[in-house]
């Protein structure tokens, strides 16, 4: 399934340039010395307007660490990451605004950040007056047309997140996200905890408000259904190396790494043929990974 990039990558520069990033944890290394593990090594990709990425790899292959670079909470120890022509590490110790409001998270579990005492509303409503937007009444209204958009009603403002299903939280992180009008939406497992009804809606929701509004996705999971279904383009990761990367067709259809061909392999399917095939290939990719590489996926 080829799906059109709303803006060709011929036409415009990238609206996201990542070259040879890396990214390096402290790790345990004596009482007085200090051992520093590479969880990204040189990884490269670039990201058009209006296109979705889709990284994926196994737990331990830095995919959300690459993303955490990306929104300055993870320390760039090599490479460059550009946005829109702005060299993200040249920044400073402060994030500017412009840049919070421009590249915004969607998380897998959005309760997590939502104040379990505040109405969901609020979470909307205090994005837009962090940064300056209009005053209480506009940001309300701001907040219910958003919400809207996303499939939820008025009523949703006002309750509370232990009030919500999971599929109508991820919404209300989505509402977050988007009422900030940003151009790049980084998508960290946002729909491996829901069930796969939910997971189709929250899909088609995003793909939808793609058209509407242009907006690129770096959509970072290990489902390779859902990337398959999102994804314009795909980039493997293992063990911090990009090690292949293509369009989402050729991926799927012709992959050229060995270790593409395993994950295709092991990937669940309602068929059950071929398991025994995607069971060992399952054994064959179990290898030994640092704990801080784990911890770093």
């Amino acid at each position: 399934m080829d799906r059109e990039v709303i803006i060709p990558m011929t036409a415009h520069r990238p609206l996201l340039d990542v070259r040879d990033l890396e990214v390096a944890y402290e790790a345990k290394g004596g009482m007085f010395r200090k051992r520093m593990t590479t969880v990204v090594k040189g990884v490269s990709f670039h990201i058009a307007p209006g296109e979705t990425y889709g990284l994926v790899g196994e737990s331990g292959s830095g995919k959300s660490t690459t993303g955490r670079a990306i929104l300055r909470l993870a320390d760039i120890a090599g490479g460059t990451v550009t946005f829109d022509g702005t060299d993200v590490g040249a920044m400073g110790s402060r994030t500017p605004l412009s840049y919070r409001r421009d590249v915004q998270a969607v998380y897998q579990d959005p309760g997590a950040s939502l104040n379990p005492r505040h109405r969901v509303g609020r979470a909307v409503t205090d994005a837009l007056k962090r940064h300056g937007i209009g005053d209480r009444a506009s940001r309300r209204a701001k907040a219910l047309e958003v919400f809207e958009q996303v499939g939820l009603t008025a009523a949703h403002l006002d309750r509370f997140p232990s009030e919500m299903s999971g599929g109508q939280l991820q919404r209300v992180a989505i509402a977050r996200a988007l009422v900030l009008e940003p151009r790049l939406v980084i998508c960290d497992e946002a729909v491996s905890a829901l069930d796969l009804s939910t997971q189709s809606q929250i899909i088609n929701l995003l793909m939808d408000l793609q058209k509407e509004s242009g907006v690129s996705y770096l959509f970072i999971t290990h489902d390779l259904g859902v990337v398959r279904h999102i994804s314009h383009r795909v980039g493997v990761l293992k063990l911090g190396e990009l090690v292949e990367e293509n369009t989402t067709d050729a991926l799927f259809e012709a992959p050229q790494h060995e270790y593409t061909r395993s994950l295709l392999a092991a990937s669940p399917s309602s068929s059950p043929e071929g398991r025994d095939e995607r069971r060992a290939a399952r054994q064959q990719r179990r290898v030994a990974v640092p704990s801080a590489l784990r911890q770093a996926s």
